[in-house]
């Protein structure tokens, strides 16, 4: 079983940038699919950028460009800069992993990040 601790939301001004950090423990990470997911006051949750375990990446149109997602094995951690921060970016941001053997996913708590115009 994995448990997820997301950190690094805050308030930043559009145009601004933050580095999303979620750190994972539980064994066998490496094998995890990675993902950050994003949802807004009054909207549904919604992918924003996923890593597999070999590193193949995808993401939202709506951040393309902007985010990148990376892993770091050996700490346990995943990562996500967004740059060019707009103020629809705003939301809580969840970070979830998923064994793509079993298919059973773990959820963080959330982190808020807050885009001010």
């Amino acid at each position: 079983q994995a448990q997820l601790a997301e950190s690094g939301g805050g308030l930043v001004q559009a145009g601004g940038s933050l580095r999303l950090s979620c750190a994972a423990s539980g064994r066998r990470f490496s094998i995890y699919v990675m993902a950050w997911y994003r949802q807004a006051p009054e909207k549904q949750r919604e992918l924003v950028e996923r890593i597999s375990s070999s590193g193949t990446t995808d993401y939202a149109d709506s951040v393309k460009g902007r985010g990148t997602i990376t892993r770091d094995n050996a700490k346990n951690t995943v990562y996500l800069q967004m740059n060019s921060l707009k103020p629809e970016d705003t939301a809580v941001y969840y970070c979830s992993a998923r064994n793509p053997l079993l298919g059973n996913a773990y959820w963080g708590q959330g982190t808020q990040v807050t885009v001010s115009s």
